[in-house]
């Protein structure tokens, strides 16, 4: 058990104690219903950008807000897999051609891209704080190229490998697996930035990209320090969910439904809105975050809602913060009495990011900067 004065440094409004979190336990299929059942009865407000042109070249179209006068920001491509994405890496505008920053990759939650305004408004004000930070959108997402699956036989490649066929985009999928893919090659690129010192990597995510981050973090030695903002983690999946996500992989190897979710996997419930997203459980069954983090030794923060709609914080951010405390790893753990989900991305959003810009301070900057 912490100390009194550890616990202060762990928890703000809320003591960690206080949280009531359970040992884990495997949920019968009546707890995970009952569990859905209490998030679809809780009010909130979806952001207005869930029921927007979500395509590719509604965002591309889409105009950046204007830049401070002391940010600069370029557009960059980073390969992923053989898949082009697109991203913004921000910089403060004096920095000298020599000079080694610390740097921010941010990792969005569900269908959060590069030009939402909240995330650009980090990224400028990372970069007034001597970062770069790297703002991307997954493959299939946003501006970014998409995989393609193949709709016909593969016809023989020519002498150079080139193929003509039939393929479908695959667009706007949440997986996890594919995206920890894809955030580790955006750690790669901007380690790569010549105005990078690739030794001091944070990564920072919300929503279910703070469970993304957190994975990260805990699997990835590149990475110094990490944030999670209001963050998903996976919960609390017990064996209808597994039985469910192995018979659905069974069946789509087989080709008895669709191998990839286009019109099934749809969000339902409170998420409804989202109607342009896609979820496949036999993709993300093996993403465990509270395995991951069993030995992380990497500095974490987890911002939680005190008035979280989305989720049960003790089975999410607290389980995970539990974890941590256990096995002794620099973290701190808040959560924020007043604040719902969404109102991180609002009337919280100033106070919220000078604790995490303090946090990456503390682990990504020396004396020197």
């Amino acid at each position: 058990m912490a100390s009194p004065e550890r616990m202060k440094s762990i928890a703000w409004g809320r003591e960690l104690s206080n949280l009531k979190m359970e040992p884990r336990r495997i949920m019968s299929r009546n707890q995970i219903l009952a569990v859905g059942l209490c998030l679809l009865a809780q009010p909130f407000n979806l952001p207005s950008y869930a029921q927007e042109d979500m395509s590719r070249a509604a965002w591309k179209a889409r105009p950046y807000p204007p830049l401070p006068d002391d940010v600069a920001r370029k557009q960059v491509v980073i390969w992923s897999d053989g898949t082009r994405m697109a991203g913004d890496v921000y910089l403060p505008k004096n920095v000298t051609a020599d000079a080694k920053l610390p740097a921010i990759v941010f990792v969005h939650g569900t269908g959060g891209v590069k030009k939402m305004p909240w995330s650009i408004k980090l990224a400028v004000e990372s970069a007034r704080r001597g970062y770069a930070f790297l703002n991307f959108d997954y493959r299939g997402w946003g501006e970014s190229d998409s995989r393609l699956m193949m709709l016909e036989e593969m016809p023989e490649p020519d002498a150079e490998g080139n193929v003509a066929v039939k393929t479908r985009a695959i667009r706007w999928q949440m997986d996890f697996g594919d995206q920890v893919t894809d955030i580790r090659n955006a750690i790669g690129f901007i380690a790569g930035e010549p105005n990078v010192n690739f030794e001091r990597i944070g990564v920072f995510g919300t929503s279910y990209g703070g469970g993304l981050a957190t994975w990260i973090a805990a699997k990835d030695p590149r990475v110094k320090c990490a944030v999670a903002q209001v963050p998903g983690m996976g919960g609390q999946r017990g064996l209808p969910y597994y039985q469910h996500a192995y018979t659905l992989m069974a069946r789509q190897a087989r080709g008895d439904v669709e191998p990839v979710p286009f019109k099934t996997g749809a969000p339902g419930g409170t998420m409804a809105a989202y109607k342009h997203m896609r979820y496949n459980p036999s993709k993300n069954a093996v993403y465990d975050v509270f395995q991951a983090v069993e030995k992380i030794k990497t500095p974490l923060m987890i911002i939680d809602a005190g008035k979280e709609e989305l989720m049960d914080i003790t089975q999410q951010g607290g389980r995970v913060a539990q974890i941590v405390e256990e096995n002794g790893s620099p973290f701190e753990y808040h959560v924020i009495e007043n604040m719902t989900h969404y109102g991180i991305y609002g009337e919280h959003q100033d106070t919220i990011l000078k604790m995490e810009l303090n946090w990456f301070d503390k682990y990504l900057k020396t004396s020197n900067d």
